[in-house]
């Protein structure tokens, strides 16, 4: 038996070395009868790989957990911008759980498509003449022997090495993975379903769709159109010296400065440090933007254009112009909500700043940024996202009818089906109420003031679902967005894209809105509503 030096990605000195001989022609002829294999212990068991499909061994990375996979998945992660399935061994062979420590490896092999293989221990690099593995009919273990492909005995130390065959475990465990590598296919299935998203004209005429927010416990919107999008607030905030107090400086934003100016020092409100529920709304108008910061961000309003009144003259502040365009009155005028006028905002003194600001950091590179940003709209995709425990999900914006707070009680309907959580009076309609944790498979919480219902509009019928917060609405460059690991076929078509945000150490699902409902449901649904 004869051994050989192979170097590994991860932790060389393991590898075992031996000297190959001085006769070349000799060595030559004796390669050709060694498979090289990496062997690895899982449970109480050792197992080896044939070197080939193996790419490379890492550390086990953190994951963000896929709904609907296979139980034997961790989830997914980044690996030098790639996304990887990282599967446990442990599992697949129903061995107990065991927390990840030093030792710990991620065997990452490619059999179509890369997939990472957590291991408890990776042993060594071993180089075996194909006349000492035997075939596996004389074993019997708590392994599975059709996942074998052979045993090697007494080598490294080990008196018997178990041959896993990676393409019959992926063939069994991960069925769509293994359809994938046969027809090295990853295309299908990439757009979501939008076509049904929108309503009439004629509704929308007589509607606003707002924007709501708070600030110092005032509640405050914004038309949608003028919302470019949501983000968070960034941990640095480039400071303008001499600029004034609203001004709270310069951000990056995909390639270009964006002022950013608080509001609560516009209004002249008690001022507040930013946290972790603060978010910035950036408000465009032609050729500019700027970002203004607000407490919180609360939902997506649908409101009838009766609904709001003019903002009374003498209320105007100071004379100025009229930052509030309108008040909305909801809950039979319970609950008053300020719209902010964004085309007056922006001849606001502070906004005024906050444009001159950057425009005299450097005029002729923010202004290129802008150009820029107009050219790559198209590139742009613009989602909302939404948190689900500790993982990030993402709807196309256009498929958001509204994000609406989730009322005290819920109604329950009696014969109602089980994934119904119940209804809610939506401006004088039924709306169903589905919890997504349940529909996704994950565990139940109570609820809190963070939950929001998002309104989806699918094949003509408005269901709601609750989700456990609203983060904000992103542009996702297309550039970003790929294909996500087909692991099951439900997961395939709901979630099956995912925004890849390297640089950000962000992955974020895509969820396909119109696979939230199967169609043998959508009649009961329907029913429900009517």
């Amino acid at each position: 038996m004869t051994m050989e030096t192979r170097e590994l990605p991860d932790d060389p000195s393991q590898v075992a070395s031996v000297d190959a001989g001085d006769d070349e022609d000799n060595m030559n002829n004796q390669m050709a009868d060694i498979r090289q294999f990496v062997t690895f212990i899982a449970g109480d068991e050792v197992f080896a790989v044939d070197m080939a499909p193996v790419q490379e061994i890492i550390r086990v990375p953190d994951v963000v957990r896929v709904p609907m996979s296979p139980h034997t998945l961790d989830g997914l992660s980044n690996l030098r911008g790639k996304v990887l399935p990282i599967i446990s061994l442990r599992r697949i062979f129903g061995f107990d759980e065991r927390t990840h420590d030093d030792a710990t490896r991620a065997l990452v092999i490619d059999i179509g498509q890369p997939l990472g293989f957590v291991v408890d221990k990776v042993a060594s690099v071993v180089g075996v003449e194909s006349s000492k593995i035997e075939g596996v009919g004389t074993i019997h273990g708590t392994v599975n022997t059709e996942l074998l492909s052979g045993i090697i005995k007494d080598v490294g130390g080990h008196a018997m090495i178990m041959i896993l065959d990676f393409a019959k475990l992926i063939a069994q465990e991960f069925s769509e993975i293994a359809a994938i590598s046969k027809t090295s296919v990853m295309t299908g299935g990439l757009s979501a379903n939008t076509d049904n998203q929108g309503s009439s004209d004629d509704t929308l005429s007589d509607e606003l769709q707002l924007v709501s927010f708070e600030v110092a416990g005032q509640e405050y919107a914004i038309t949608i159109d003028d919302v470019q999008e949501i983000v968070q607030v960034p941990e640095n905030i480039v400071h303008i010296p001499r600029s004034e107090s609203h001004v709270l400086g310069v951000m990056t934003l995909r390639n270009r400065l964006l002022p950013l100016v608080n509001l609560r020092r516009m209004f002249a409100l008690p001022a507040q440090d930013a946290d972790e529920h603060s978010r910035i709304v950036v408000v465009s108008l032609g050729t500019s933007s700027v970002g203004i910061v607000m407490d919180c961000v609360n939902e997506v309003l649908r409101v009838a254009k009766s609904d709001v009144d003019a903002m009374p003259g003498l209320l105007a502040r100071d004379g100025d112009l009229k930052d509030i365009s309108g008040i909305c009155r909801l809950n039979n005028g319970k609950r008053l909500v300020s719209i902010i006028s964004a085309s007056n905002l922006f001849r606001h003194s502070a906004i005024k700043e906050a444009l001159h600001t950057v425009d005299s950091l450097d005029e002729d590179k923010t202004n290129q940024s802008i150009d820029d940003d107009e050219k790559s709209n198209d590139d742009d995709e613009q989602v909302v996202v939404f948190r689900l425990d500790k993982e990030e999900f993402g709807v196309p914006i256009e498929s958001v009818q509204e994000i609406v707070r989730v009322p005290e009680v819920l109604t329950h309907i009696p014969k109602a089906p089980s994934f119904v959580e119940g209804v809610i009076n939506l401006r004088g309609a039924v709306l169903p109420v589905i919890d997504l944790r349940r529909r996704l498979g994950l565990p139940n919480v109570e609820r809190c003031d963070r939950q929001r219902v998002m309104v989806f509009l699918i094949e003509g019928l408005r269901t709601g679902f609750i989700v456990d917060s609203v983060a904000e609405v992103l542009k996702i460059h297309k550039s970003a967005i790929e294909a996500a690991p087909r692991l099951s076929s439900t997961q395939s078509k709901l979630l099956a894209r995912m925004a890849n945000l390297e640089k950000q150490n962000r992955m974020v699902q895509l969820i396909a809105p119109a696979h939230l409902i199967e169609s043998r449901e959508l009649a009961d649904l329907a029913e429900i509503a009517t």
